[in-house]
């Protein structure tokens, strides 16, 4: 491995709310890591740090706007990644995606417009049609046991009302993990045009994609879907950017981007910061190795992560991960309220999620699913622990880890590395460390270790 994508920072006391939230709980080790907001873990590419150091070290940090470096790193990544040809000139940069989708619907809908959403849907979405008073049309996906499909003739049945204007599309799905096939883009594509429908389709999660999946780019339709949407993309997500506050969007149709750009002038703060820019910039030009190496850990951790929950909680259901580096989880199983299932994960595990009820209550009238974010492969383990401890009676006389790992050499290192944790450890009297080799069926160890 290039990158040190194992070693994980802290964040405490630089304004991570998510790791700021855990603190305040004083129950809460040192090791522990929250899954709940979306950034990732890992550290930087040094490709992007290094190229932001020699940046700031010869330059003015002054008011600037996009340069040509900017915008052709931008056009070149999707053209490489996603087979979209853009024009420079349809590219808008706001702070957010979410940014430019609250934007979108104050500029093309007016109050008491519907807005569909395929539901249950990134929460912000919610925000952005009721504070503006607009009305949510909502979709509900239908969940097939592994994934989540469409109900088209619930959405063809919605784009036909009058005063339904827009479709806010989330692709990737977030937080199905779902990605739309190009036959299903083009079905909503047709539904939408001959209603008159504009889609703003959020690729926020466009790059995140699980080995074997392939993102298709609502943008690539056709020129008439192109001409009637507007493409939402960032490297946030993709290169851990996001407190650069910078999105990439893009809309081909002139008329739709005068309006949107007005629209962004009457907020007065959508210019975007010079080093955003150029971290944009670093990411898409010399960031793609690095991407590699994390979609391969996102990928095992999705494994392990199955593979232990399938062993040890058969009756939580995951939804297939094409896309995204979260986890959907059903722990209704566990017949938990939502407060009830919050607490014991906060209070008494110590886990930090996005709970699964605020994307959405359709599905499920209790809706406990759960989000994981994926970070490196060692900062999994004191997760499962809590996980099992947490839901298996009996705990307080045994318990278990199953730690992975690639080869005899790196085992070594994972069992030092968990045997001289004094948070997994503690004062239990019989501990088992389950150690399997993930390339081979042949070796299995299991690891026995008793504490007078």
């Amino acid at each position: 491995m290039k990158y040190d994508l194992e070693n994980i920072n802290a964040r405490f006391g630089i304004g991570s709310k998510k790791w700021q939230e855990m603190k305040n709980n004083p129950l809460v080790d040192e090791k522990v890591i929250p899954f709940s907001v979306a950034d990732m873990e890992f550290k930087l590419a040094p490709e992007i740090t290094e190229g932001l150091k020699k940046f700031i070290d010869e330059n003015i940090l002054g008011y600037a706007g996009t340069n040509k470096k900017y915008r052709e790193s931008v056009c070149k990544w999707q053209q490489k990644h996603h087979d979209f040809t853009v024009d420079e000139k349809w590219l808008v940069e706001t702070h957010s995606v979410v940014n430019a989708f609250f934007t979108a619907v104050k500029a093309f809908t007016q109050k008491g417009d519907g807005v569909m959403l395929f539901t249950p849907v990134y929460y912000p979405m919610y925000k952005a049609i009721e504070i503006n008073q607009r009305k949510l049309v909502e979709i509900p996906l239908i969940n097939n046991g592994m994934t989540y499909d469409i109900d088209w003739d619930l959405f063809t049945k919605k784009a036909k009302a009058i005063d339904t204007k827009m479709l806010i599309l989330c692709s990737p799905h977030n937080p199905c993990g779902r990605i739309w096939t190009r036959e299903e883009l083009t079905k909503i594509s047709e539904i939408c045009l001959a209603n008159d429908i504009l889609v703003v389709a959020d690729e926020i999660h466009a790059d995140l994609i699980m080995p074997g999946f392939k993102h298709v780019s609502y943008g690539t339709i056709s020129k008439e879907a192109l001409e009637h949407s507007i493409i939402c993309t960032a490297p946030s997500k993709t290169f851990n950017l996001a407190g650069m506050q910078l999105s990439n969007v893009f809309i081909a149709n002139e008329n739709y981007r005068n309006l949107f750009k007005a629209e962004q002038a009457t907020d007065a703060d959508f210019a975007c910061s010079i080093l955003s820019y150029e971290a944009c910039r670093l990411a898409y030009e010399y960031g793609e190795e690095w991407l590699t190496e994390v979609i391969n850990i996102i990928d095992t951790n999705k494994k392990i992560i199955m593979d232990f929950m399938q062993e040890y909680f058969p009756q939580v259901k995951i939804t297939q991960l094409q896309a995204t580096y979260l986890l959907w989880l059903d722990f209704r199983a566990f017949n938990l309220t939502n407060e009830e299932l919050e607490m014991r994960n906060r209070q008494k595990a110590c886990l930090y999620f996005d709970e699964g009820y605020i994307f959405g209550k359709t599905f499920y009238v209790r809706a406990i699913h759960r989000r994981f974010f994926l970070c490196s492969l060692k900062s999994c383990y004191h997760q499962f622990i809590q996980i099992r401890n947490n839901f298996v009676d009996n705990m307080k006389k045994k318990v278990f880890i199953t730690a992975y790992a690639d080869d005899v050499c790196y085992l070594f290192k994972v069992l030092r590395s968990i045997l001289s944790s004094n948070a997994i450890v503690g004062k239990e009297k019989h501990f088992y460390i389950i150690v399997k080799i993930t390339n081979s069926d042949k070796y299995f160890i299991l690891v026995h270790r008793h504490f007078a």
